[in-house]
């Protein structure tokens, strides 16, 4: 069962709201760094994932984590309400990321009750429309944050119990994500999660793992299909394109925040996993 503190779990809503399709809920390889929350209440649709396509149905809830690339498949008419769900970034680790979740639950009774009162309560965080495009970008992202800020506290307070309550139908099944088979690679990978401001050394890793740096950068390399700096590399740039797209902090704060000390170095290794440098990402997800 998950264990976590509760003063961590800081959960904001960033959209949330009702749409009605038919046949054009078809957007493509959809990746956000915000966490999707459905709730079904006509219809059917599917979403497409690494682990398989999901048939979306009414009466359930469905949960597709933050940095899921996923895409949308619908050929007629589909109800559903969206909740958009950011974990603050000041968060020493990450719910959401650090632990499995189901793809679908069964609802409860007054969950229903629940989401059409988050909406009510939050007008203003419907989206104008329903391609991913036109809300995931950096501009809606920081005014959505920004207007979760000024709300009235009630109103913060209530919102947030209610993100709890449907959150909770999820956490009853969590359990703490293992990547792999081997212990001592998934001890490093619960390590690399949780230091991933830090600088993070091979070396250490590998003496932590009672091994040689050799030896566990080829037991590294078997169980996760990278190598352990291809690994960490990558989750320190999920972590940057989430600074990004969230706030306005200077590029140089974000790397000096990921143990980058070499601006210049941070700048090319994100333009090489990227295709662009950083200013460049922000710059092309400000398109409102």
């Amino acid at each position: 069962m998950i264990n976590y503190p509760i003063d961590k779990l800081r959960l904001l809503t960033l959209n949330v709201g009702l749409a009605n399709h038919c046949g054009d809920w078809n957007w493509k390889n959809v990746r956000s760094p915000f966490a999707r929350l459905y709730y079904v209440t006509d219809g059917t649709a599917q979403v497409e994932m690494a682990s398989g396509v999901y048939t979306l149905k009414p009466g359930n809830l469905y949960l597709i984590p933050p940095h899921t690339t996923h895409s949308y498949i619908c050929d007629s008419m589909f109800q559903h309400y969206y909740i958009h769900i950011y974990e603050d970034r000041r968060s020493e680790s990450s719910l959401l990321n650090e632990w499995d979740f189901p793809v679908e639950v069964s609802a409860n009774s007054t969950d229903l009750e629940l989401v059409k009162r988050l909406c009510y309560i939050n007008p203003f965080l419907k989206l104008p429309q329903s391609n991913p495009e036109a809300y995931d970008n950096h501009q809606t992202l920081i005014n959505n944050i920004e207007l979760n800020q000024r709300r009235p506290f009630c109103d913060k307070a209530e919102s947030r119990g209610i993100i709890f309550i449907l959150m909770s139908r999820f956490l009853k099944y969590a359990t703490p994500k293992t990547d792999v088979r081997d212990d001592r690679i998934q001890a490093s990978l619960s390590y690399i999660r949780k230091n991933i401001g830090s600088h993070i050394d091979v070396g250490l890793l590998a003496g932590k793992a009672c091994m040689s740096k050799d030896h566990y950068i080829r037991v590294f390399k078997q169980e996760t299909g990278e190598t352990p700096n291809v690994f960490i590399t990558k989750r320190k740039l999920e972590k940057a394109e989430l600074a990004l797209l969230t706030t306005s902090m200077p590029v140089k704060s974000i790397a000096d925040s990921l143990g980058y000390d070499d601006y210049s170095y941070f700048n090319r290794i994100f333009k090489k996993n990227s295709g662009m440098t950083p200013l460049q990402y922000r710059e092309s997800h400000f398109k409102l």
